[in-house]
C-alpha cells in the first residue's frame, strides 16, 4: 500500500497537475492538505474518473484536507477532537482496507505565526489536541500513519538557512518540543528512519528564488505506529514534482507499506 501526502496550495492552481501525479505516482492512497475548497466545490469526478474515491473536509478559501483512495475507505471522521468551536477544517481520518487495514490521518497543522501570539497559541493548543488524539488511537494497537504538512522543522538539518528561521513558528523551541512528545509516544519518522542525511526538504518558497538556490525546510512528515513502522517497506520525497509546471511550493511525501 502506497500512501502519499500533498500539500497542493489550492486545488484550482494545481487541477491539472495533480491527476499528472496521480497517475504517474499512483499511490493507494493520497492525502492533500490546503485544498482552500468547500466540500461541495471540490472537482471530485476528475479524480473519480482515474479510480479514486473522495473525502474532503473543506472550507471556504482556506486550509482544507482531502483523502483520495484507490482502496475502500471506513469510518471516515473529520475534525482534530479536542475542541468543538475550532471551525479550521485541518483533519480528516479514515481507515484503508488493503492486505491489512490502516487507519491514516491526514493533517494539516497551524502555521502559527507571527510568534508569539494568539496564532502562535492556537498552534500550540491544536498540537496538544494531536497528542491527544495520537495517544487515544494507539490504544487499538492498529497499523496508524499520521501524515501531512507540520509546518514544523524539527532539526536543524531540516533546513538549509536554519539561522534563518530561529524566531519562526515553524523553528520555535515550543513547536519542536510538542512534536517530539508526540513522536516519543512511540512513532517513527518514515523519511527519516530511510535516509538521516541532511539536505532533505519537502518545501521551497516562490521568493528569492529558494527553489533554484534549493534553500528549502522539512515540514512535511509521515509519522507512523509500531505496528505500521513492522509493515515499512519504504518511504521517499517526489522532489522532482516542484520543477514541474505551475508547482506548488511543497513537494509530495510517501511511504510504503507491506499492507
Amino acid at each position: 500500500m502506497k500512501i502519499a501526502s500533498f500539500n497542493i496550495n489550492g486545488i484550482k492552481a494545481r487541477i491539472e497537475a495533480l491527476p499528472r501525479w496521480l497517475e504517474a505516482a499512483r499511490p493507494d492512497v493520497a492525502c492533500l492538505q490546503e485544498i482552500k475548497s468547500q466540500d461541495d466545490s471540490f472537482p471530485r469526478e476528475i479524480f473519480e474518473d482515474i479510480g479514486y474515491r473522495v473525502e474532503t473536509h473543506g472550507q471556504k478559501g482556506f486550509n482544507g484536507v482531502a483523502i483520495l483512495s484507490r482502496l475502500p475507505l471506513e469510518d471516515v471522521t473529520r475534525g482534530l477532537p479536542g475542541d468543538d468551536t475550532d471551525e479550521q477544517a485541518r483533519w480528516i481520518e479514515a481507515t484503508v482496507i488493503g492486505d491489512r487495514a490502516v487507519r491514516i490521518c491526514g493533517l494539516y497543522l497551524p502555521n502559527g505565526n507571527p510568534a508569539p501570539g494568539p496564532k502562535y497559541d492556537y498552534k500550540l493548543a491544536w498540537m496538544a489536541r494531536m497528542e491527544a488524539r495520537v495517544r487515544a488511537l494507539l490504544t487499538d494497537e492498529m497499523p496508524l500513519v499520521f501524515l501531512g504538512d507540520y509546518n514544523v522543522i524539527p532539526q536543524p538539518e531540516d533546513a538549509a538557512r536554519p539561522e534563518a528561521w530561529t524566531e519562526d513558528a515553524l523553528f520555535r523551541p515550543e513547536s519542536r518540543a510538542a512534536l517530539r512528545r508526540i513522536v516519543n509516544l512511540g512513532l517513527t519518522e518514515a523519511i527519516r528512519s530511510r535516509d538521516p542525511a541532511p539536505g532533505l526538504y519537502t518545501f521551497w518558497d516562490y521568493q528569492a528564488n529558494s527553489w533554484e538556490r534549493n534553500n528549502g525546510i522539512r515540514i512535511d512528515h509521515l509519522l507512523l505506529s509500531p505496528q505500521a513502522a513492522d509493515l515499512l517497506d519504504d518511504a521517499g520525497i517526489d522532489k522532482e514534482v516542484r520543477a514541474g509546471d505551475k508547482p506548488s511550493d511543497h513537494v509530495p511525501v510517501w511511504v510504503q507499506l507491506a499492507a
